[in-house]
């Protein structure tokens, strides 16, 4: 019986799937390590957890700590430490040592956390990403501009999600950006060379040093984009086929990466371009599970239990190769505007057309309040054996439903 403990700052929905998924692999006993009481949990997770520690802040390392020798005293000694949040990577890691509990390390996690630090390694290592500068001064930021040209990204040096992440690509938006910037003089930025091409996701399974098993996904338009034009409504695209040729580059980059990184054992996300001239950049990695519906299409694509298959990796350092069966994709319904949804236009079509291909959904209810992220007010994910099949059904939905908010025609 292995004893875990799974550090869940917020008990939102998504962490929850992936809690009580760990909760029920036989052989773990799970604890979870939360800011959430526990009579404020779910019967389902009350019932399938074996321990619960309250803690003022999740991601504070000293409280982890403290929690996890709590926790010893009800279930015994802890022989795990997981969390899904790309801003625990670090804290558990330095939990972990202080611990002695096994897992990625804390030069690891920071080379996955820490953006710039990320770059530096990977083109230490040869392998292809942005032109980057961490900058502290107005002189440095200037210098980088002039340097690299316009377009630029401008991101906090720790980010996830594309928040707080701004494209640059006149004058004007990088003297915007730098007043913005100059609020605070404490705070350091990323500037990045804006990639362009194609961008996709190579998520993956390591285990040993060992890159096991890979999935690959194409995002339409970027995120970056999505998160300029609101109103955006955006796709993700899991093909049934990822052996072509135009995935062959990644194949090779994406785990020679995570091998420069120190990725040992990790369900990992890496983000990359496929630029026009046929080569391909990183952009991003986190040594964590995919977010944005992107679980749950793994999962729908393989005909597999996603959240277990992540929680007997970390949990007990088993992985069972899944194969490819479906192509799966996501629609993000996205409004127009601020305020609450007044309406929805056309579910019912779309609902006709499609009905026998959706999978899962979440469509925005009358009175939601506008979504502050791009993955925006709902979403509708697909599933076929045929890759054009579902491309055309997200085209379909993304053209065929409007989200109307309040103030909005």
């Amino acid at each position: 019986m292995v004893n875990a403990a799974f550090v869940a700052p917020f008990l939102l929905e998504a962490t929850s799937h992936f809690v009580l998924a760990a909760a029920r692999v036989p052989g773990v006993r799970l604890a979870v390590i939360t800011t959430t009481p526990r009579d404020q949990l779910s019967p389902e997770l009350r019932e399938a957890l074996a321990g619960h520690w309250q803690v003022a802040d999740g991601l504070d390392p000293q409280q982890l700590v403290d929690a996890v020798r709590g926790l010893e005293h009800q279930l015994g000694p802890i022989e795990r430490l997981v969390g899904i949040l790309e801003q625990l990577q670090v804290p558990l890691a330095q939990a972990r040592e202080a611990l002695g509990i096994p897992g990625m390390g804390v030069d690891a996690s920071r080379n996955v956390r820490e953006k710039s630090r990320m770059k530096q390694v990977l083109r230490a290592a040869g392998l292809p990403c942005a032109r980057h500068q961490l900058v502290h001064r107005t002189q440095e930021a200037t210098a980088f501009r002039d340097l690299v040209g316009f377009p630029l990204v401008a991101k906090p040096p720790d980010g996830a999600g594309a928040k707080a992440t701004f494209r640059l690509d006149t004058e004007a938006d990088f003297d915007s950006w730098l007043a913005m910037a100059r609020r605070d003089p404490s705070e350091v930025w990323l500037l990045e060379e804006f990639l362009t091409g194609q961008e996709h996701t190579f998520d993956s399974v390591t285990l040993g040093g060992q890159t096991l098993w890979s999935s690959i996904s194409d995002y339409a338009p970027p995120p970056l984009e999505v998160l300029r034009n609101p109103w955006m409504q955006w796709t993700v695209l899991l093909p049934q086929d990822i052996s072509g040729p135009q995935y062959a580059e990644i194949h090779r980059v994406g785990p020679a990466a995570l091998a420069a990184l120190g990725v040992d054992a990790a369900f990992s996300h890496l983000e990359w371009f496929a630029r026009p001239d046929g080569s391909v950049a990183i952009s991003e990695v986190g040594a964590r599970p995919p977010g944005a519906q992107l679980a749950g299409m793994i999962g729908f694509s393989h005909d597999v239990d996603f959240f277990t298959l992540w929680a007997r990796l970390v949990l007990l350092g088993e992985f069972d190769r899944p194969e490819r069966v479906y192509a799966c994709g996501t629609a993000y319904l996205r409004g127009m505007g601020r305020g609450r949804v007044r309406a929805v236009h056309g579910v019912e079509e779309i609902q006709r057309e499609l009905g026998d291909l959706v999978v899962a959904a979440r469509l925005p209810a009358q009175g939601q309040p506008a979504s502050t992220s791009y993955e925006g007010e709902g979403f509708i994910t697909v599933r076929h054996w045929d890759t054009h099949v579902v491309q055309e059904a997200l085209d379909r939905i993304v053209t065929g439903i409007r989200v109307e908010l309040v103030g909005t025609r």
